[in-house]
């Protein structure tokens, strides 16, 4: 008496296989994009050691800098970044720029990410990254005008071998991100960096490294504009050490500057105390604008002492003292010692 409702599910059984076996196979879907929107601040109080022009001890909080990021990765290989760069004036105000807004593309399986738009440049990138104290202020080359973290134009990055190797090509305008488009003259930069040893940071900057960095192009107008540079660079979990020296050639056939030749030696250190959010860092970086000129050196020293609050928050109280080796004006000689306690959050 059960033999009408067996047939009648055979029949619908075989019915829909015959459908299923005659309709095309459904694509998989494609992978959901991921956009992540975060952010960094660099904040500070400080205060000048010598009394300004006769105006006493001057003194102030601040925002450094306020970077606003937003990146996106999609299926393919593609991503994106777009970050934007709120700083101070000179009249007390912010400015907001773009600092950041490019496509990469990392073909599957490939050591190579092709990349362009407002691009990070080769270097200093790389330093910031292993120093760690971007909030402090801007490294060496970047603090006296040779180089610029973020340029327009084309790039290439890649690693091989976990990040023992790295490299990094950009074809860019030359003039930096916020320095405008410039004209018809372009700048080719390129950073190799090796790792000799392998310590327990096995980070693109961890280990015992040596980094190369050549920048060759000519200003608007004409003239020149060259970068060479080498760091010697040791980096574990709880100890970094970087010595570089930069050679520097500039010359500008616009306002008739003849070529200059400077160079920047530069030594930095971080000990992490054992068991502790401290940290103790120290830098030095002597400063010749002109080699073929006597008396012309600036010798800046950093020290200071960390202690990461929290994931998302490090302070940092230091001193940042500035030496001339010849004569300063009065209002260099006014700003060039001071003290500074300055924060760091992230989200």
């Amino acid at each position: 008496m059960h033999v009408r409702p067996l047939l009648t599910l055979a029949v619908a059984g075989a019915a829909s296989a015959m459908l299923a076996t005659s309709l095309p196979a459904q694509a998989p879907a494609a992978q959901a994009p991921q956009v992540t929107v975060g952010g960094v601040v660099f904040g500070q109080y400080l205060y000048q050691l010598k009394d300004s022009l006769g105006a006493g001890n001057q003194n102030q909080f601040s925002i450094q800098r306020a970077y606003l990021n937003v990146i996106g990765r999609f299926s393919g290989g593609l991503q994106t970044r777009v970050t934007a760069d709120i700083a101070p004036t000179g009249a007390g105000n912010q400015q907001f720029r773009l600092k950041y807004a490019y496509f990469g593309w990392t073909p599957t399986n490939s050591s190579l990410t092709y990349k362009l738009g407002l691009i990070q440049t080769p270097y200093i990138d790389f330093e910031e990254t292993l120093w760690e104290y971007r909030m402090q202020g801007p490294i060496a080359v970047d603090r006296n005008g040779y180089m610029t973290s973020a340029d327009f134009g084309a790039g290439i990055d890649g690693h091989w071998s976990g990040e023992q190797v790295t490299a990094q090509l950009a074809f860019v305008n030359g003039e930096g991100y916020s320095g405008g488009t410039g004209d018809n003259r372009k700048d080719i930069e390129a950073r190799v960096s090796v790792r000799l040893s392998a310590t327990n940071d096995n980070s693109r900057v961890g280990g015992l490294r040596l980094t190369g960095y050549a920048g060759i192009g000519k200003p608007n107008a004409g003239g020149t504009r060259n970068r060479f540079l080498g760091i010697l660079s040791y980096k574990t979990q709880q100890i970094t050490l970087g010595a570089e020296y930069a050679a520097t050639k500039d010359s500008n056939t616009t306002v008739s500057i003849a070529e200059v030749t400077g160079g920047i030696l530069s030594a930095f250190g971080v000990y992490k105390l054992s068991n502790s959010k401290a940290a103790v860092i120290a830098r030095v970086d002597v400063l010749d604008p002109n080699t073929d000129v006597g008396n012309n050196k600036q010798t800046r020293v950093i020290g200071g002492v960390s202690y990461q609050a929290t994931p998302n928050l490090r302070l940092l109280g230091d001193v940042d003292l500035l030496s001339f080796e010849g004569a300063s004006t009065p209002l260099q000689d006014a700003t060039r010692q001071r003290a500074l306690f300055q924060m760091q959050f992230t989200f």
